[in-house]
């Protein structure tokens, strides 16, 4: 059985070993959606982890889902987020970025947009705004020529994430709308088809009542995503493609019916890409899980604890997946209190609690500094 420390191949990376930083948001973007100074060291930090998967980044305008939340649609906004790729890269990391289409769970106070989604039902809960937390308000539909727009904004920035031309191959570094960039220097990107995001709304039976060709049959709710990671594919390569996925996952009031069937199928389909990596989280029973690592022949991410869960990831956790046939283990919360996470299981040092007071408040406080760790802002 693989341990935690031993290394693994993807695509053109080689890992040093299994643990991957989860994606997680930390709401310190600047306005406009830009990424900060801090960011940079943010990330740096954390570089000894095998993979590090960035916190969700908005697409276009309408995909923003939270305040605070970084983007990858401007000039401007890929600038900002070339100190943190470099500051990664310096440490000797590796880094995807998580493209995030928060789809209905958005406020027009945070976007200045209505929200869209696969149909008008709103999202279960409160979404957070500028001013606070507000009940989810009306979505509109989109129409069916604007579902493939949609999809296709993931490929758009990813290609301003990972470059045009990477390895000297295709595109002559022209961008969508015809404006040339070799991009920020993301190691790949990871498309989130989770927690009741956009893909996950067009995946679930109760937010996606559609009759058209993206609703109803099993084959018709994964077309949307797999129309996402194929317009991504194209753009930057499936090396440098991934997908996050909460099979059986009620993040946001969704509801998904058939869920061994309709991942499986949605497996099969994204099998013929050769993607980077499946990154599934631990949302449904573990024999739906070990089904689906049965189903999927690439490398598979496990996130062995439930997302916003009571539960840290712990070694325990990250051994039992391993044994059970996943390549990668992905935490969150240990990384956050934890910059030096990776040589405090090594040489088995405690791993502290994450303060959950410290995820979303902004400043430095709790996100460059930790009392376990001998990490502090540069």
């Amino acid at each position: 059985m693989a341990t935690l420390f031993d290394r693994h191949r993807l695509g053109d990376l080689e890992l040093p070993d299994r643990v991957v930083m989860a994606p997680m948001t930390r709401v310190r973007a600047a306005a406009s959606g830009l990424a900060t100074p801090s960011m940079a060291v943010y990330y740096a930090q954390r570089a000894t982890a095998g993979l590090i998967i960035s916190e969700g980044v908005q697409p276009n305008p309408v995909g923003q889902s939270n305040p605070g939340t970084p983007g990858l649609y401007t000039d401007e906004q890929m600038a900002s987020w070339r100190p943190v790729t470099d500051a990664v890269h310096a440490n000797g990391g590796r880094i995807f970025a998580q493209l995030m289409h928060g789809g209905r769970v958005s406020h027009p106070d945070t976007t200045g947009l209505q929200p869209v989604g696969p149909s008008a039902v709103a999202a279960a809960g409160k979404v957070f705004t500028p001013t606070g937390p507000q009940s989810a308000p009306a979505r509109r539909a989109l129409e069916t020529a604007e579902v493939s727009e949609q999809a296709r904004s993931y490929a758009e920035a990813a290609r301003r994430a990972v470059g045009a031309g990477f390895d000297g191959v295709g595109f002559d570094g022209v961008g969508f709308d015809g404006v040339g960039f070799d991009g920020v220097g993301f190691d790949g990107v990871e498309l989130h088809g989770a927690n009741g995001c956009l893909i996950s709304q067009v995946l679930s039976s109760n937010a996606n009542p559609r009759t058209d060709s993206y609703g109803g049959p099993i084959a018709h709710r994964i077309r949307f995503a797999v129309e996402a990671v194929a317009a991504t594919v194209d753009a930057v390569g499936a090396a440098r493609t991934a997908i996050r996925l909460s099979p059986g996952g009620t993040f946001w009031g969704v509801e998904e019916t058939e869920v061994p069937e309709l991942y499986a199928a949605l497996l099969a389909e994204l099998a013929r890409f050769d993607l980077a990596y499946v990154h599934l989280e631990a949302t449904a029973e573990e024999e739906v899980l070990v089904g689906l690592r049965r189903a999927w022949p690439g490398t598979l991410i496990v996130n062995p604890v439930l997302p916003m869960g009571p539960e840290q990831a712990d070694r325990t956790a990250a051994d039992h997946w391993l044994g059970l046939g996943a390549d990668l283990i992905s935490s969150g919360r240990a990384l956050i209190a934890n910059p030096d996470l990776i040589e405090r299981l090594r040489i088995g040092l405690p791993v502290a609690p994450a303060d959950e007071t410290t995820y979303y408040q902004g400043g430095d406080a709790g996100y460059l500094t930790c009392s376990a760790c001998q990490y502090t802002a540069a």
